[in-house]
């Protein structure tokens, strides 16, 4: 478990503040009294950082990645300790239709708040890469010795900020750890693309959902607040630990399981197995296969996650039905 301790009084700079999960981080931050900035691009009210209040009680900081100066300025002028770095383009679909915003947004944003760091009494840096990192790989599951070999536009945005951030850390000693998680899933995320918030969601209105590929694709998971436990332990770590800095950390669930399964998952958790997802198979520039090991984290960490699956999907179902309370009761249709 992280500690209270390490945190109280920590100034904490959060990119990706509004996004689904620097929202919980915000909020978990708070809990332990952390003294926190946020980077924020655009006003999201449906943010979880706006909606609870927290944009009150946190320096808020507003510009992009995009900007050095700025970084500079923040990371100086706020004394920022710990840096959480999550601000990212994050959605598949959106780096196939716009890959260069998609590389402007992962890429050089990371080199941006790295090279700002570089310059400034940064204690720890944790920064946000993907499983998708990896690439496609016939040898599974994903260790943190494999290469990273992104074929399509997110997971190339991944491997080469991954690949960055291990630059930083052999080169100039920038004490950073790099995390690649398992697809994440939690209240909050209103991505409605995704297959957890989507299946929930569509059972919510009584209607069928659409998966966009065939099914049997196959991915790893990880809850969401199992995921801030993870970033905020491996900057305690960090701290006392200097023989982490430069190494990645696989944070997953350890399951293998495919987007028909989970949506089965759900909709038999809703009590809802009458709306058969419908099958699109329309998909492409995604990997078919991915998952993980933890090994890792739980040895050097002494990480491991406290939400199964199910437990987490009961979490996240209940999330949505206090926050977003729709009919149920309407028959879906194809």
């Amino acid at each position: 478990m992280a500690d209270n301790k390490f945190w109280t009084g920590r100034s904490v700079l959060v990119t990706g503040a509004t996004g689904f999960l620097g929202g919980w981080m915000v909020k978990e931050l708070g809990a332990r009294g952390a003294q926190i900035t946020v980077l924020v691009r655009d006003d999201e009210p449906r943010s979880m950082l706006v909606r609870e209040g927290r944009l009150g009680v946190v320096s808020a900081v507003h510009g992009t990645l995009a900007d050095p100066a700025l970084l500079r300025r923040t990371l100086c002028e706020y004394e920022i300790d710990t840096v959480l770095h999550l601000g990212a383009q994050t959605l598949v679909l959106v780096a196939k239709n716009d890959p260069v915003g998609t590389l402007e947004a992962n890429v050089e944003g990371t080199w941006n708040l790295l090279e700002a760091a570089r310059h400034s009494d940064v204690k720890q840096i944790v920064v946000a890469s993907s499983d998708k990192a990896y690439g496609a790989s016939t040898e599974l599951p994903y260790r943190e010795t494999h290469p990273l070999q992104g074929s399509y536009p997110y997971d190339v945005s991944k491997s080469c900020a991954d690949l960055i951030c291990g630059m930083y850390a052999r080169t100039y000693d920038l004490p950073l750890c790099v995390t690649r998680c398992g697809n994440l899933f939690g209240g909050g995320d209103l991505n409605f693309s995704r297959t957890v918030p989507g299946v929930v969601l569509a059972t919510m209105r009584g209607e069928r959902f659409r998966i966009r590929s065939d099914g049997k694709f196959v991915r790893d998971f990880l809850y969401v607040k199992d995921a801030v436990e993870g970033y905020l332990l491996l900057a305690e770590k960090m701290s006392a630990d200097r023989s982490l800095i430069g190494e990645a950390f696989n944070f997953s669930l350890e399951v293998r399981l495919t987007v028909l399964e989970v949506v089965e998952k759900v909709l038999k958790m809703m009590a809802r197995t009458d709306l058969e997802p419908i099958i699109e198979n329309v998909v492409s520039s995604e990997i078919r296969e991915q998952y993980m090991t933890a090994q890792k984290a739980r040895e050097r960490l002494g990480w491991s996650p406290t939400y199964g699956m199910d437990g987490g999907l009961e979490e996240t179902i209940k999330w949505y039905r206090d926050f977003m309370p729709v009919s149920s009761d309407k028959e879906g249709a194809g």
